[in-house]
């Protein structure tokens, strides 16, 4: 029986899914585990690189999610098909550090719910770390003002609690993640960070792709917001910050910006803002 599976979505994902599998097949643990993925309609050269690792380790399954869109929809195909009571997510864009798959195979053992930690430095420039004014590493954001956040490119749980919650919400192109947590956590489970789960995080590596999932993700955010208002989640849009931020953009631009860091930590706090404003509108949220 297999102890662990783990679960990667994927689509067009031909620059980077081979930097993953090659970690992947390198990891070593005692137990028996597969990996699958679950492929959201690819179009690049995505399932012949996977086909390629797949004759080196056959652990590796691909998984048909190409029936919907979406990270969700995908990563709820992958579990769906595991053969493992534990599972475990991550990203194709991203690389599991040495020691990942062990730490979270007996991660679940010990508990039902756990997130990992994300390393920013390896396959980020220094100028995009900065912009996010990311530490070199983070985990489970234990902070937020209403319930911890954990990352959907670095979690584990097990299947009976994924599927108790209908899985991920395949509505949601973004933060679906940040629902999927929230949700697990308003039914009373618990998460516990594991420090030695370390994966290596990409982030977006241009100022045009910063902005355009800056202004998605704020759009989202009205839609979640909605979304947990039954549960009680606090007011975290504010119609005065909008304001502000309409009034005050020039003068934090004239003010604030003096390079490309400078220049993109604006864009992408204008550009989320607007996502807000956005979704605020489209899904009649208002922010009061």
């Amino acid at each position: 029986m297999l102890e662990l599976s783990v679960v990667i979505p994927c689509l067009n994902a031909e620059k980077t899914i081979e930097n993953q599998l090659e970690a992947m097949i390198s990891q070593e643990w005692s137990q028996p585990w597969e990996l699958i993925i679950a492929d959201n309609s690819s179009t690049d050269n995505t399932l012949n690189i996977i086909q390629k690792y797949q004759n080196i380790a056959s652990h590796i399954r691909i998984v048909n999610a190409s029936s919907k869109p979406g990270a969700g929809y995908a990563r709820n195909a992958g579990a769906k098909a595991a053969c493992s009571e534990s599972l475990a997510f991550c990203d194709a864009d991203d690389v599991v550090h040495p020691g990942w798959v062990t730490a979270m195979g007996e991660a679940l053992i010990k508990y039902d719910y756990v997130g990992g930690r994300n390393e920013h430095l390896k396959l980020n420039d220094s100028w995009i770390v900065k912009t996010y004014s990311s530490p070199g590493e983070d985990g489970v954001f234990f902070e937020h003002p209403y319930l911890p956040l954990v990352s959907g490119s670095n979690f584990g749980i097990k299947r009976s609690l994924h599927e108790s919650i209908g899985g991920f919400d395949e509505n949601l192109m973004i933060l679906e993640d940040v629902d999927y947590s929230w949700r697990l956590q308003e039914a009373g489970i618990k998460v516990h960070e594991i420090e030695t789960a370390i994966i290596h995080f990409r982030f977006r590596n241009s100022i045009l792709s910063i902005c355009r999932r800056a202004w998605a993700m704020g759009c989202y955010e009205a839609r979640l917001y909605q979304k947990h208002l039954p549960m009680g989640i606090p007011q975290l849009i504010s119609w005065k910050t909008l304001v502000k931020t309409a009034i005050m953009s020039p003068w934090w631009f004239l003010s604030q910006v003096r390079d490309k860091v400078t220049l993109a930590k604006y864009l992408m706090d204008l550009s989320w803002r607007a996502g807000q404003l956005q979704g605020c509108i489209k899904y009649k949220y208002l922010p009061f």
